[in-house]
C-alpha cells in the first residue's frame, strides 16, 4: 500500500465525531512536525466545546510566492466510531456499521502526504499554513473560532468537496437560519375550543406563505421542523418552526429573509397570536472568479496531472464560507468523496493519490 493510504487508513481508525478530534490532531500534529513543520493548537476550546484545538502548522517556502493555506476538519458525523475500513478493488469502505470518514480525513491525509512530499524532495514551494478545523459538522464552528491572524493566507484551498478530484467550488451561497416560536393560548378541544388560539395553525398559515423550495438557480429556502402541542384535547399553546434559506445572491437571500419574516408575523396576526423570531447568520457566501489567479493555478496543475479542473458553484457550505469572510481568497477542492454522511460511504484509493499530487504539482507551480 502508499504512504497516504496508509496515513488515511491510520486516520480513519481513530475516532473522531464533534467535539472529540484529539486523537486526529495529535496523529496530524506528530506527522506535520516530523514533515518539517511548525505546529500549535489555537485557543478555540472554550468557544467550541472541542476537547482539542485547531491545529495550526506552517511549513516554510522554499522559493517566493503565495502562502498557499490547506484546509481540512478533523470530525466526522456519526456514527463514525470504531470504523473498521477495508480496501477491496482499490476502494476504501467501512467494513461494519458506521460511515468511513473520507469526510474528511481524506483532505486530512493528502495534506499530510503532501507536506512529506515536499519535504523529501527538492521541489521548490512557497510557504505553506495548514489549518485543521474542529466541529465542522456542527455548523463550521471550529473555522468560526479561527482568528485572522492564523488564517492569514494570500489564497486557502479548503479539501471538502465531494465528486472526483478536479472539481473547484468557486461560489458558495450566504445562508440563514432562523428559530421562530408561536404562542397562542390553550384550551379543552373538545369543550371549549372556541377560548383557544392555536400555535399550530398560525405556524400552518406561515407556512403555506411561504417561498420554498428552488427559488431561482441560486437560491432556496425551506421548513425543517415544526413541534407544538402537548395533547390531542387540548387546543396548542406553543408551536416551534426551525427554517433557512441561502443564495448565492447577496440581495436576494436577504429578500428571501425577509419574505419569510414577514410571512410568520402574518400568520401570528391572523389568528391573534404572537411570534418570537429569532435569524442567525449561519455563513457569509464567497464567489471568485473564473479568471482569479488562484483558479487558474489550481486548473493548470490538474491539467498537468491529466484531470480536467470543472468550476462549479455550490449550495452547500463549509469552512471555506468562514475563511473567505475572514479576508483570505478561497477555493473549496473536491476530494474524490462520495456517499458521504452514509454507512454506505467508499473512496477510491486512486483519488486519494490525484488529491496528494494536486497538492504537490499546485505548490510547486505556485513558486514558478
Amino acid at each position: 500500500m502508499s504512504r497516504v493510504l496508509d496515513t488515511f487508513l491510520d486516520l480513519v481508525r481513530i475516532s473522531s465525531p464533534t467535539g472529540h478530534e484529539r486523537g486526529v490532531a495529535r496523529y496530524a500534529a506528530e506527522a506535520l512536525a516530523a514533515a518539517g513543520c511548525t505546529v500549535r493548537y489555537d485557543d478555540s476550546q472554550g468557544q467550541t466545546g472541542s476537547d482539542t484545538g485547531n491545529l495550526i502548522g506552517e511549513f516554510p517556502g522554499t522559493a517566493s510566492g503565495p502562502v498557499i493555506a490547506l484546509s481540512a476538519h478533523m470530525d466526522c458525523v456519526q456514527p463514525c466510531e470504531g470504523v473498521e475500513p477495508v480496501v477491496e478493488d482499490g476502494i476504501v469502505r467501512s467494513a461494519g456499521p458506521t460511515v468511513l470518514g473520507g469526510d474528511d480525513k481524506a483532505g486530512v491525509a493528502a495534506i499530510i502526504e503532501a507536506v512529506r512530499r515536499l519535504a523529501d524532495s527538492d521541489i521548490p514551494h512557497p510557504a505553506l499554513r495548514i489549518l485543521l478545523t474542529v466541529a465542522e459538522e456542527d455548523g463550521l464552528v471550529g473555522a468560526k473560532a479561527l482568528s485572522a491572524d492564523d488564517a492569514a493566507a494570500d489564497v486557502c484551498l479548503v479539501l471538502d468537496a465531494d465528486g472526483s478530484v478536479g472539481g473547484i467550488v468557486t461560489a458558495a451561497p450566504t445562508h440563514y437560519t432562523f428559530r421562530a416560536l408561536f404562542t397562542g393560548r390553550a384550551a379543552h378541544a373538545g369543550v371549549e375550543p372556541e377560548k383557544g388560539v392555536s400555535a399550530i395553525r398560525m405556524a400552518s398559515a406561515a407556512i403555506d406563505r411561504m417561498p420554498l423550495g428552488r427559488l431561482d438557480e441560486s437560491t432556496t429556502a425551506n421548513i425543517g421542523t415544526i413541534s407544538g402541542g402537548s395533547a390531542t384535547n387540548v387546543v396548542a399553546p406553543t408551536c416551534t418552526v426551525t427554517g433557512e434559506c441561502r443564495s448565492r445572491d447577496r440581495a436576494r437571500v436577504e429578500e428571501v429573509r425577509l419574505a419569510l419574516d414577514a410571512a410568520l408575523a402574518e400568520g401570528a396576526r391572523l389568528f391573534g397570536g404572537q411570534v418570537e423570531v429569532a435569524w442567525d447568520l449561519a455563513y457569509e457566501g464567497f464567489s471568485v472568479s473564473a479568471l482569479a489567479e488562484s483558479v487558474q493555478l489550481v486548473a493548470a496543475a490538474c491539467r498537468e496531472l491529466g484531470i480536467e479542473p470543472r468550476l462549479f458553484a455550490t449550495g452547500g457550505g463549509s469552512d471555506g464560507n468562514i475563511i473567505s469572510a475572514l479576508g483570505v481568497e478561497t477555493l473549496v477542492l473536491s476530494c474524490g468523496m462520495t456517499k458521504v454522511h452514509t454507512t454506505d460511504e467508499e473512496f477510491a484509493v486512486a483519488e486519494l493519490e490525484n488529491l496528494a499530487s494536486l497538492l504537490v504539482a499546485i505548490a510547486r507551480r505556485a513558486a514558478g
